[in-house]
Protein backbone atom coordinates (compact mmCIF):
# COMPACT_ATOMS: atom_id res chain seq x y z
CA UNK A 1 0.00 0.00 0.00
CA UNK A 2 3.09 2.66 0.66
CA UNK A 3 4.94 1.80 -2.30
CA UNK A 4 1.40 2.37 -4.63
CA UNK A 5 0.60 5.84 -2.42
CA UNK A 6 4.29 6.87 -3.13
CA UNK A 7 4.04 5.66 -6.74
CA UNK A 8 0.94 7.81 -7.21
CA UNK A 9 2.39 10.64 -5.75
CA UNK A 10 5.42 10.67 -7.88
CA UNK A 11 3.14 10.11 -11.10
CA UNK A 12 1.37 13.45 -9.72
CA UNK A 13 4.09 15.24 -9.57
CA UNK A 14 5.91 14.25 -12.98
CA UNK A 15 2.66 14.94 -14.77
CA UNK A 16 2.35 18.36 -13.44
CA UNK A 17 5.79 19.34 -14.07
CA UNK A 18 5.05 18.47 -17.52
CA UNK A 19 1.89 21.10 -17.36
CA UNK A 20 3.47 23.59 -16.27
CA UNK A 21 6.74 23.40 -18.65
CA UNK A 22 4.57 23.04 -21.85
CA UNK A 23 2.33 25.98 -20.31
CA UNK A 24 5.80 28.23 -19.75
CA UNK A 25 6.58 27.70 -23.87
CA UNK A 26 7.02 31.31 -25.05
CA UNK A 27 4.55 32.21 -27.67
CA UNK A 28 5.62 34.41 -30.48
CA UNK A 29 4.53 36.75 -32.83
CA UNK A 30 5.14 38.09 -36.37
CA UNK A 31 6.45 41.36 -35.64
CA UNK A 32 5.90 44.74 -37.93
CA UNK A 33 9.58 45.66 -39.54
CA UNK A 34 8.06 49.20 -39.19
CA UNK A 35 9.82 49.14 -35.73
CA UNK A 36 13.38 49.51 -37.35
CA UNK A 37 15.99 52.00 -38.05
CA UNK A 38 16.79 52.49 -41.60
CA UNK A 39 18.46 54.78 -43.79
CA UNK A 40 15.99 56.00 -46.28
CA UNK A 41 18.82 57.51 -48.65
CA UNK A 42 20.60 54.32 -49.08
CA UNK A 43 19.50 52.87 -52.19
CA UNK A 44 22.02 50.02 -53.26
CA UNK A 45 21.52 46.78 -51.07
CA UNK A 46 19.72 43.40 -51.18
CA UNK A 47 16.32 44.04 -50.19
CA UNK A 48 14.02 41.36 -47.85
CA UNK A 49 10.44 41.62 -47.94
CA UNK A 50 9.32 41.41 -43.92
CA UNK A 51 7.66 38.41 -42.94
CA UNK A 52 4.61 40.46 -41.42
CA UNK A 53 3.77 41.29 -45.36
CA UNK A 54 3.79 45.11 -45.07
CA UNK A 55 7.53 46.26 -45.90
CA UNK A 56 10.72 45.73 -47.53
CA UNK A 57 13.49 46.19 -46.17
CA UNK A 58 17.35 47.59 -47.93
CA UNK A 59 19.63 45.30 -45.47
CA UNK A 60 22.60 47.64 -45.89
CA UNK A 61 20.18 50.58 -45.10
CA UNK A 62 19.89 48.95 -41.64
CA UNK A 63 21.08 51.32 -38.67
CA UNK A 64 22.07 49.85 -34.88
CA UNK A 65 22.32 48.85 -32.51
CA UNK A 66 21.04 45.92 -33.80
CA UNK A 67 21.50 42.19 -33.79
CA UNK A 68 21.04 40.49 -37.50
CA UNK A 69 20.69 36.66 -36.44
CA UNK A 70 20.69 34.56 -40.03
CA UNK A 71 19.00 31.28 -39.24
CA UNK A 72 16.29 28.14 -40.95
CA UNK A 73 14.28 26.11 -39.12
CA UNK A 74 16.24 23.39 -40.62
CA UNK A 75 18.94 23.71 -38.99
CA UNK A 76 20.04 22.21 -35.81
CA UNK A 77 22.73 24.56 -34.89
CA UNK A 78 20.11 27.53 -35.66
CA UNK A 79 17.86 26.16 -33.03
CA UNK A 80 20.28 25.35 -30.93
CA UNK A 81 21.10 29.21 -30.15
CA UNK A 82 17.50 30.66 -29.94
CA UNK A 83 16.68 30.63 -26.91
CA UNK A 84 19.32 32.43 -25.98
CA UNK A 85 18.18 35.41 -28.51
CA UNK A 86 14.35 34.79 -26.70
CA UNK A 87 15.80 35.83 -23.86
CA UNK A 88 17.88 38.93 -25.15
CA UNK A 89 14.87 40.46 -26.57
CA UNK A 90 12.63 40.04 -23.73
CA UNK A 91 15.29 42.46 -22.03
CA UNK A 92 14.36 44.93 -24.73
CA UNK A 93 18.06 46.07 -24.60
CA UNK A 94 19.22 45.88 -28.22
CA UNK A 95 16.74 45.46 -31.32
CA UNK A 96 17.47 41.93 -33.16
CA UNK A 97 16.07 41.48 -36.26
CA UNK A 98 16.01 38.03 -37.95
CA UNK A 99 16.86 36.88 -41.57
CA UNK A 100 14.81 33.10 -42.14
CA UNK A 101 16.72 31.62 -45.27
CA UNK A 102 15.14 28.83 -47.20
CA UNK A 103 12.31 28.43 -45.54
CA UNK A 104 9.99 26.29 -47.79
CA UNK A 105 6.96 28.82 -47.21
CA UNK A 106 6.52 32.46 -45.53
CA UNK A 107 3.56 30.48 -43.97
CA UNK A 108 5.55 28.01 -42.09
CA UNK A 109 8.20 30.77 -41.21
CA UNK A 110 5.34 32.21 -39.42
CA UNK A 111 4.24 29.54 -37.66
CA UNK A 112 8.09 28.45 -36.43
CA UNK A 113 8.34 31.91 -34.70
CA UNK A 114 5.20 32.16 -33.43
CA UNK A 115 5.63 27.71 -31.34
CA UNK A 116 9.19 29.17 -30.85
CA UNK A 117 8.71 32.44 -28.70
CA UNK A 118 10.47 34.66 -31.41
CA UNK A 119 9.41 38.44 -31.13
CA UNK A 120 11.34 40.65 -33.01
CA UNK A 121 10.81 41.67 -36.57
CA UNK A 122 11.83 38.89 -39.37
CA UNK A 123 13.39 39.25 -42.80
CA UNK A 124 12.37 35.73 -45.18
CA UNK A 125 15.16 35.00 -48.17
CA UNK A 126 13.10 31.68 -49.52
CA UNK A 127 15.88 32.08 -52.71
CA UNK A 128 19.06 32.56 -50.80
CA UNK A 129 19.48 35.83 -52.12
CA UNK A 130 21.88 36.50 -49.12
CA UNK A 131 24.46 33.81 -49.37
CA UNK A 132 26.40 36.84 -51.18
CA UNK A 133 26.37 39.07 -48.03
CA UNK A 134 26.00 36.29 -45.19
CA UNK A 135 28.04 33.37 -47.17
CA UNK A 136 26.51 29.69 -47.45
CA UNK A 137 26.02 28.13 -43.61
CA UNK A 138 23.80 28.99 -40.45
CA UNK A 139 23.86 30.53 -37.97
CA UNK A 140 25.47 33.51 -38.90
CA UNK A 141 24.98 36.88 -36.35
CA UNK A 142 26.02 40.24 -37.09
CA UNK A 143 26.61 42.91 -34.95
CA UNK A 144 25.30 46.67 -36.66
CA UNK A 145 26.15 49.91 -35.08
CA UNK A 146 24.23 53.40 -34.75
CA UNK A 147 26.10 54.08 -38.39
CA UNK A 148 24.76 50.50 -39.91
CA UNK A 149 28.91 49.27 -39.65
CA UNK A 150 29.11 45.69 -38.84
CA UNK A 151 30.79 45.70 -36.02
CA UNK A 152 31.41 41.74 -36.01
CA UNK A 153 30.30 38.86 -37.59
CA UNK A 154 29.90 35.60 -35.73
CA UNK A 155 29.93 32.58 -38.18
CA UNK A 156 28.12 29.33 -36.11
CA UNK A 157 26.54 28.85 -33.39
CA UNK A 158 26.19 31.22 -29.72
CA UNK A 159 27.14 28.58 -27.50
CA UNK A 160 24.97 30.44 -24.32
CA UNK A 161 23.60 33.70 -23.28
CA UNK A 162 26.62 34.82 -21.31
CA UNK A 163 28.14 34.62 -24.94
CA UNK A 164 25.61 36.61 -26.98
CA UNK A 165 25.17 39.37 -24.08
CA UNK A 166 28.79 39.38 -24.01
CA UNK A 167 29.02 40.08 -27.78
CA UNK A 168 26.29 42.77 -27.60
CA UNK A 169 28.51 44.59 -24.56
CA UNK A 170 31.77 44.57 -26.23
CA UNK A 171 30.73 45.54 -30.29
CA UNK A 172 27.52 47.63 -29.31
CA UNK A 173 28.45 48.78 -26.22
CA UNK A 174 24.76 47.39 -24.61
CA UNK A 175 24.55 46.77 -20.67
CA UNK A 176 23.42 44.12 -19.30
Amino acid sequence: MKTLIITLIAMIMMASCGVSARSAQPVGAVVACSTLKVDRTVSKGISLPCLDQRSTINFNALRGPVIVNVWGSWCAPCLEELPYFVKLAATKKVQIIGVDVEERSMAKAKSFLIAHGLTWPMLYDPDARTKSLFGFGVPVTWFIDKNGVVKYKKIGVIHSYADLTSMASKYLGVKF
